[in-house]
């Protein structure tokens, strides 16, 4: 039976139906079929495209008479006339013609991602009545934007971000926009504007979607009683310097859905409102300056009845407390940040109730407590960071065993180990990591298994983790064929690694502080970073490793068992800068080529038995900071270029002490006013001291030394530290990390004649100056007093003759002098520091010297009975120590006895003292959380 013989009235609907199905499909279709564009409409677009460069021929289907056929061209079905036009990412410059103004159909402009010279948006495009939809965004304009896009009154997307040479001194033409819906104006200008961009952005009611990223925005008006974008679904405010607390006018946009405030200056607490907008997906806060608790929010978004959160982020902030359990409400929650705050105590047993969440982002706060092992239910966890917590307690499998998901594990605590892996030694995890970082974790001593098993890393850091096993090479030769950065250092990993490694992903191992053996591996790699220190290697290093690693910018191998030649080929690294050979077995010459290494800044070679003499091109770099060649068996003149530098070479450390040097110091060593720390102790030099020491600004004035994080570009602390013997207040101290605060002068034990410079004297910010055991002589200067920083003085072992200057008891923060075995005379200073340097053996083998500490009496004090002066001093000493005792007496119990004895005070005092605490702790707390913040910027 046909339909149409039917009297089903279903059945006559259904029929009318397909019937004006097919009418409109025969109508609808392809718009470039059937019906060819306006011939006008053709000429405006050709003139249109006149004015344009195409340097990529987008534009060549631009041919014939069908204009509804070229590419980017749109027309109405019917009528042939354009109506999109969208040119996006076509790399077109030249100029916008007013032939679009033909267009008089046109509804949607697409212009973005192009690129027309700085060149200001064109005015007639506020002509153009019918659009709808605008998008300039990335286009390369400049200048002011025209007020007259306020004309456009049906336009609903306005996209003009990213044009960085744009600005606007006013928006009152955005009031005209009455149908806007989406705004982009990120990246413009709109410092000028200042608080009156809120009220203008206010005029346009139906606006769904508003983007105000890096706008130079200074601030809201917070006196607004309400907003009227009650449509609001994103409002994004990223990266403005905004100082302002969070207005209270943000809880009427209750259809929000994303709300960026990252990277401003917000401040105060985060306001409990915020976590009424139920349907809020999206929340950023990170980077600003919000402090207080957190619980309070957190419990009013579980409050909600769908509770829609997905992202949460809370990062770079001044919060504290603790994570409340109310957390584990927030079901719909993939990403969490809460990095760089103040948060303490454990993660809540909550949080195994986030089963949607991706992203877990804790590092850089204070927690001290444990994980729970809830922690195991979160499946679909991909990313874990928790660096820089005081984490502890035990993690088993019942932790792991479900993170199937599981790419990317960060987990740092103190150094005391205070978390421990407790896995059985044979567990194979589920999961296969591309990222771990593990520091001072207790994971040993055996190299777990399930550790071995991880074939995916490309990045993985195991530091101080208790291991003491053997590990097979075949593990390290899949390691290093997969990753870009392994450190396993700080651990005792007994291993030979493979003789041959290649690896065009490695950019930095560190293996120190380990137990490796056998030879340096031959390299293929174009790794920028090596450290092998503190290990057993042995043999030498290889020949060809310039050709191998021509990339490597710090080579560490100092304190092996390394012998032979330090080969040529490292003049090859041409981007080397730090190198560090010393406590090793090398010998032989150095090479001579230090000058093609123009980045160059340490080089230690100390503690060798290196030989020949120390080349010329060595001493000719002028960015080397720090010089160490000490304890070997070099001889010949210290080597001094001509003046090749176009600045002052930087060196701040010189260390040759301990060789077979001879001739004189050179003049030219006076051109290094950066200078630090200065040792030639222990050579054959001869000839005099040069009196141009004085021209060391770095201690004549105390200029400020590099860190020894920007002299070594450290990132965190897991690299090894450059370590410097230095000889000082009688015995010799080892400095890492602060070397370069070292300030001395050691040229003792050489054969140096002459007098002691008085321009010395000038250097008041040096602490250790050591001149013993040579042949100088005359007398010590009389503003030697005038070096206020000296802590160390050894003179002895010279021919000084003539009185100790009086001067020297002004050197309050001396306390360690050695003047024995010169010929000086006369009466031994007295008074403040030199009266607590009363060893005698400070100033023996000087038998013109009288007076304390020797048993040498004076002229007129031998014999002598007790004068009156002394009588008085002895009763004078006598009444100090009374009074000092009776002073203590009365104030500690006129203190301590009050509070005692009145409740009410005590109480009083001890709450203040516990204020008083607490606002030191949080002013520390701050206190690192900035330094921490502008280091991290410095180094960004």
């Amino acid at each position: 039976m046909g339909i149409r013989h039917s009297n089903n009235p279903c059945s006559s609907l259904l029929l009318r139906f397909v019937v004006l199905l097919l009418l409109v499909s025969s109508c609808s279709g392809n718009s470039n079929v059937g019906v060819r564009c306006m011939e006008s409409e053709r000429q405006q677009l050709l003139d249109f495209k006149e004015g344009l460069m195409d340097p990529f021929g987008r534009l060549s289907s631009w041919v014939g008479l069908d204009c509804c056929k070229w590419q980017g061209v749109r027309c109405k079905n019917r009528t042939g006339h354009v109506t999109v036009l969208n040119l996006q990412n076509y790399h077109l410059g030249g100029t916008i013609k007013p032939s679009l103004l033909h267009l008089k159909h046109l509804t949607h402009l697409n212009l973005a991602e192009n690129f027309f010279g700085g060149t200001q948006i064109p005015k007639f495009l506020g002509m153009l009545n019918n659009l709808r939809y605008l998008d300039l965004h990335s286009s390369g304009y400049g200048g002011e934007i025209p007020p007259h896009l306020g004309n456009l009154s049906h336009l609903q997307v306005l996209y003009l971000g990213g044009n960085f040479g744009l600005h606007a001194e006013s928006l009152v033409w955005l009031s005209g926009l009455s149908s806007l819906e989406s705004l982009d104006l990120a990246r413009v200008d709109l410092y000028d504007v200042r608080g009156s961009w809120l009220k203008a952005v206010n005029m346009l009611p139906s606006l769904v979607r508003l983007y105000l990223d890096g706008c130079q925005l200074k601030s809201l008006d917070l006196t607004l009683p309400s907003l009227n974008l009650t449509s609001l679904e994103v409002l994004d405010l990223l990266d403005n310097p905004i100082k302002s607390p969070l207005p209270h006018w943000f809880s009427n946009l209750t259809n929000l859905q994303v709300l960026d405030l990252r990277s401003n200056n917000f401040y105060g607490s985060i306001p409990f409102w915020i976590g009424s907008l139920c349907k809020l997906r999206i929340l950023r806060l990170n980077s600003n300056r919000l402090h207080g608790g957190i619980m309070g929010v957190l419990d009013r978004f579980s409050a909600c009845q769908n509770n829609s959160l997905e992202i949460l982020y809370l990062g770079g902030n001044y919060l504290v407390g603790s994570l409340p359990q109310s957390l584990g409400a927030l079901r719909n929650l993939q990403e969490l940040d809460l990095n760089t705050n103040f948060f303490w105590g454990s993660i809540p047993a909550s949080i195994g109730n986030l089963s949607s969440l991706e992203l877990l982002e804790l590092s850089d706060n204070n927690f001290n407590g444990t994980i729970p092992e809830s922690f195991g239910r979160l499946a679909k966890l991909s990313t874990v960071s928790l660096v820089s917590n005081q984490m502890e307690g035990v993690l088993t499998e019942t932790h792991l065993a479900n993170l199937t998901r599981l790419d990317a594990f960060r987990l740092t605590t103190y150094h005391n180990k205070s978390l421990v892996f407790n896995l059985k030694h044979d567990w194979v995890p589920p999961f296969r990591l591309t990222t771990l970082v593990l520091i001072n974790c207790l994971i040993g001593p055996s190299f777990p298994v399930w550790l071995l098993v991880q074939t995916n890393l490309s990045y993985v850091i195991v530091s101080n983790a208790g291991i003491s096993d053997i590990v097979e090479e075949e593990w390290f030769a899949r390691l290093f064929s997969s990753c870009w950065f392994v450190d396993l250092s700080n651990n005792s990993i007994t291993a030979k690694l493979p003789p041959r490694i290649y690896s065009e992903m490695l950019e930095e191992v560190d293996l120190s502080r380990n137990n490796f053996v056998g030879q340096i591996p031959l390299w293929e790699t174009n790794a920028t970073q090596l450290y092998l220190q503190r290990n057993s290697f042995s043999g030498s290093i290889p020949e060809n490793i310039g050709e191998l690693m021509p990339r490597l910018k710090t080579f560490f191998v100092s304190r092996n068992q390394i012998s032979g030649r330090l080969p040529s080929s490292i003049c090859k690294m041409m981007g080397l800068k730090f190198l560090s050979v010393s406590h090793n077995r090398l010998s032989g010459q150095l090479p001579d080529c230090w000058d093609k290494l123009r980045s160059l800044k340490t080089v230690d070679a100390s503690n060798n038995s290196l030989s020949g003499e120390i080349p010329s091109s060595l001493t000719s770099l002028c960015h080397l900071i720090l010089l160490m060649l000490g304890d070997n068996n070099l001889h010949g003149d210290i080597p001094f270029p001509p003046n090749s530098c176009r600045q002052v070479p930087l060196l701040y450390i010189l260390q040759l002490r301990s060789n077979l040097l001879g001739g004189n110091i050179p003049e030219e060593i006076c051109r290094l006013s950066n200078m630090r720390s200065l040792d030639l102790s222990n050579n054959h030099l001869i000839g005099s001291i040069p009196k141009c020491l004085h021209n060391f600004t770095a201690l004549k004035y105390g200029n400020r030394s590099l860190d020894y994080e920007e002299l070594f570009d450290l990132q965190d602390g897991t690299i090894n530290e450059q370590t410097m013997l230095v000889g000082t207040k009688g015995r010799e101290l080892e400095y890492s990390r602060t070397l370069l605060e070292v300030k001395n002068i050691d040229l003792s034990e050489n054969n140096l004649i002459g007098e002691f410079p008085k321009g010395i004297c000038r250097l008041a910010f040096l602490d250790t100056l050591n001149l013993s055991t040579n042949y100088l002589s005359g007398s010590i200067p009389d503003n030697i007093g005038d070096m206020r920083w000296l802590e160390s003085l050894d003179l002895s072992v010279n021919k000084f003759s003539g009185p100790i200057p009086s001067s020297l008891s002004s050197l309050t923060l001396l306390n360690h002098l050695k003047l024995s075995y010169n010929n000086l005379s006369g009466r031994i200073p007295t008074g403040y520091q030199l009266q607590t340097l009363n060893d005698s053996s400070n100033y023996q083998g000087n038998p013109l010297l009288c007076g304390v500490p020797l048993l040498t009496r004076c002229p007129g004090d031998i014999n002598s009975p007790p004068t009156p002066s002394s009588l008085g001093g002895s009763k004078d000493k006598l009444w100090l120590y009374l009074s000092i005792a009776m002073g203590y007496i009365v104030g500690f119990w006129g203190v301590c006895g009050t509070l005692v004895m009145k409740e009410s005070w005590r109480q009083a005092y001890f709450r203040y003292v516990d204020e008083l605490k607490e606002k030191l702790l949080l002013w520390i707390a701050l206190a690192i959380a900035r330094s921490r913040r502008m280091i991290e910027k410095g180094n960004n």
